[in-house]
C-alpha cells in the first residue's frame, strides 16, 4: 500500500483519480481548497478508513508523509481560471515549487499533470511532444498557459538540479461525470444547455477542433505513467486522437440528449485555439496506452450524469 497524495483531489479530475487509487488498494490524502473542487465529488470517498482529506492551498507550504504526489491541483476552464488570473497563475508555480519542495523533502515520486494549452494556438498538428507551442504570453489565457508552462519548466529543473524523479502528462480535452456544470468548457456546456431547451452556443463558426478524452482513459494513461520506470519523465500526451468540430459535436449533443435546442453563434473569445489534437505515439510506445471510450459512448454516460444532477436538484 503507497501512501499517495492528490492536489485538486475534489475536482473533476481528482475525484475519479482518487476513486482509482483507492479501489487499487492505496491510502490517499485528497488535498483540496475548495475554489473548483466540490465535496460532493468526494462524499462517497468519505467513509474510506484509506481516505483523508485535507482542505489546502498549494500556494501555501504542505508538510506531510507520502510515497508519491499527483498535482492536479489548478482550476481548468477559462470561466475558472479567468476569474482570478493572478491566484492562477500563482497555483501553477507556486503550487508546483511548494509540490516539488515536499517531494524532494520526503523523497517522493511526483506527477504534474499539465496541459495541451501548453501548445497554445499550434503551427503543427496533430501536436507532438516536442513541439515548442505558440502561446501569446500576455493574453486574457495567459495565466493559465504559461502558468503550465512555468510548472513543467520548474518539474524538469527539479529532475536536473536534484535527481527528482518526476512524471509529466500534457492533459488533452477531458470530459465526464463530475465535470462542473457552470465550468464553461463545451462538452458540460452543450450538455446543459440541451437538456434545458436552450440555445446551444457556438463561438466562432463552429469550425475549430478538439480531441475528446473520456475521464476513465485519462486516469487510466495517468497511472500508467506514474508507474513507468524512473528514467521517464514525459512529457509524454493523454488525450484521445479522434477530432471533432465544435459543430459536429453540438449537433451530436443535441440529437443524443433528444433536445429542441437551437444553435446559436457568438464571436471567437481572444486566444481560442483553432484546433487540438493529440499525436499519442509515445503514450502508446511508453505507457502501452491509447483510449477505449468512443465519443458516443462516453457522450452517453455523461449525459446521464447531468441529468440525474437535474433530477436532485
Amino acid at each position: 500500500m503507497e501512501r499517495v497524495v492528490v492536489t485538486g483531489g475534489a475536482g473533476f479530475l481528482g475525484s475519479h483519480l482518487c476513486e482509482r487509487l483507492l479501489a487499487g488498494g492505496h491510502e490517499v490524502i485528497c488535498v483540496d481548497n475548495f475554489f473548483t473542487g466540490r465535496k460532493s465529488n468526494i462524499a462517497h470517498l468519505l467513509s474510506n478508513p484509506n481516505f483523508e482529506l485535507l482542505r489546502h492551498d498549494v500556494t501555501m507550504p504542505l508538510y506531510i508523509e507520502a510515497d508519491t504526489i499527483y498535482n492536479l491541483a489548478c482550476p481548468a476552464s477559462p470561466i475558472h481560471y479567468q476569474f482570478d488570473p493572478v491566484q492562477t497563475t500563482k497555483t501553477s508555480v507556486h503550487g508546483a515549487i511548494n509540490m516539488l519542495g515536499l517531494a524532494k523533502r520526503i523523497k517522493a515520486k511526483i506527477l504534474q499533470a499539465s496541459t495541451s494549452e501548453v501548445y497554445g494556438d499550434p503551427e503543427v498538428h496533430p501536436q507532438t511532444e516536442d513541439y515548442w507551442g505558440r502561446v501569446n504570453p500576455i493574453g486574457i489565457r495567459s495565466c493559465y498557459d504559461e502558468g503550465k508552462r512555468c510548472a513543467e519548466t520548474l518539474f524538469f529543473d527539479y529532475w536536473r538540479q536534484y535527481k527528482l524523479r518526476i512524471k509529466v502528462i500534457r492533459i488533452f480535452n477531458t470530459y465526464g461525470p463530475r465535470m462542473h456544470p457552470q465550468d464553461g468548457r463545451v462538452v458540460s456546456n452543450f450538455i446543459v444547455q440541451a437538456l434545458r431547451g436552450e440555445d446551444v452556443t457556438i463561438y466562432g463558426e463552429g469550425t475549430q477542433t478538439r480531441s475528446f478524452c473520456y475521464v476513465d482513459d485519462l486516469i487510466e494513461g495517468m497511472i500508467r505513467t506514474m508507474s513507468t520506470p524512473d528514467e521517464f519523465t514525459g512529457p509524454v500526451n493523454v488525450g484521445n486522437p479522434r477530432e471533432f468540430t465544435m459543430l459536429e459535436l453540438a449537433t451530436l449533443v443535441i440529437k443524443m440528449t433528444d433536445s429542441k435546442s437551437q444553435l446559436v453563434f457568438k464571436p471567437l473569445p481572444g486566444d481560442d485555439p483553432r484546433q487540438r489534437k493529440p499525436d499519442i505515439s509515445l503514450a502508446k510506445k511508453a505507457l502501452d496506452w491509447s483510449p477505449t471510450i468512443e465519443l458516443e459512448q462516453g457522450l452517453e454516460r455523461t449525459i446521464k450524469y447531468f441529468r440525474d444532477q437535474a433530477k436532485a436538484a
